[in-house]
């Protein structure tokens, strides 16, 4: 019987639980949400510039590798996190894709709300006023509203 309570008190104990908390060890979402967003940054900087000059004859003697981990390191110290902190933080969240869902769903949110703003027009210029098609033209159909057989 003591065995059964003990059981049922666990059972209760671990169903209690919060699934949604992360451990303080672990970079919060929202955090982590940035410093992702700006590593995501640096790999396409990486591979769409460094990678293009490393292939230039001229600058043949540079390593993307290395100044992709440079860049890496210059976002956690922006941040301060350390790297072994993110690749904790990453581990866990990669275990967890109910909680990596939300951060990447909200990065993507970000980034097509960004790419809208880019992409809207500054201003829209209004039609000069001496403009022919400004002008007030008489409707096609008001011309022929009589009769049609006059």
């Amino acid at each position: 019987m003591k065995v059964l309570n003990a059981l049922g008190f666990c059972l209760c104990f671990s169903a209690c639980t919060n699934r949604e908390a992360v451990p303080s060890n672990i970079i919060q979402p929202d955090s982590m949400q940035v410093v992702l967003r700006d590593v995501i940054m640096a790999d396409q900087f990486a591979t769409q510039f460094l990678l293009k000059d490393s292939l230039l004859k001229d600058s043949a003697h540079r390593n993307v590798k290395l100044e992709t981990l440079q860049l890496y390191e210059t976002i956690f110290k922006l941040h301060g996190v350390t790297k072994e902190e993110f690749r904790r933080s990453l581990d866990f969240y990669e275990s967890r894709p109910d909680l990596s869902r939300n951060i990447f769903d909200s990065l993507s949110v970000e980034e097509n709300r960004h790419r809208s703003e880019i992409y809207r027009p500054k201003f829209e210029t209004p039609p000069h006023p001496k403009d022919s098609s400004a002008s007030h033209a008489k409707d096609s159909l008001k011309l022929h509203s009589g009769n049609p057989l006059k």
